[in-house]
Order: structure tokens, then C-alpha cells, then sequence
């Protein structure tokens, strides 16, 4: 069993930055491959970004592509998510998700993982 806990989020002017931290305990971490994802109001869960369990290969979404930066520490059983140039788009919860798998994978998707961590709400306004 894994427990995710995300942390960072808060409060961004249009064009700032802010930085996500995931955190995990309870299962050996480096067998997971570790997805952002956000929801915002009214709408679905989109995936933002995945990383493989090296953190080799990374996946963006195209609304996110020079903007969003993936990276994980597995010494730290953490992955971030820095977050610049933000638009007030980009306000939703963010959740990070894991899914144990033993490949790489090109895909970044809600319904493959099989942890979920709890939100952290992003507001990008001015």
C-alpha cells in the first residue's frame, strides 16, 4: 500500500510559479511510475504530466509543454512539479498518482493508477 501527499499549492499571479511536491511512504517507491493530474471546477480529471519509475521519460500535456517541469528524487521517495508561466487556467486541485509497473510506458492516464493522494488546490489569479 502507498500514501501520497502532495504540498505546495496555494495561491500564483498570472505569469508566476509555484512548485508541487509529492511525498510517499509505505512501498518501495522506485517501482512506480508517478502522474500529476488536475480538476478543475466543473470539469474532469486531465492528466498534467507523467514520469517513468527512473524518471527517464516524462509525458506532458500539450497545455503544459514549456511551462510544467516533472522531476522525482528516488532517495526522497518524491516527485515536484514546478510549475512556471502560470495562466489562470491552470487553477484546479492537483493530485499526484502512482502506478507499480515494471516498463515504460508512453501513456499518461487517470485510469491506470492505482494510488491517489488527496489534492492540492492551485489558484492562479491575479
Amino acid at each position: 500500500q502507498l500514501q501520497l501527499v502532495e504540498s505546495g499549492g496555494g495561491l500564483a499571479q498570472p505569469g508566476g510559479s509555484l512548485r508541487l511536491s509529492c511525498a510517499a511512504s509505505g512501498s518501495p517507491w522506485v517501482y512506480y511510475a508517478i502522474g500529476w493530474f488536475r480538476q478543475a471546477p466543473g470539469k474532469e480529471r486531465e492528466a498534467v504530466s507523467c514520469i517513468s519509475t527512473s524518471g527517464g521519460t516524462t509525458i506532458y500535456a500539450d497545455s503544459v509543454k514549456g511551462r510544467f517541469t516533472i522531476s522525482r528524487d528516488n532517495a526522497k521517495n518524491t516527485v515536484s512539479l514546478q510549475m512556471n508561466s502560470l495562466k489562470p487556467e491552470d487553477t484546479a486541485v492537483y493530485y499526484c498518482a502512482a502506478r507499480r509497473i515494471s516498463y515504460v510506458s508512453n501513456r499518461c492516464a487517470s485510469r491506470d493508477m492505482d494510488y491517489w493522494g488527496k489534492g492540492t488546490l492551485v489558484t492562479v489569479s491575479s
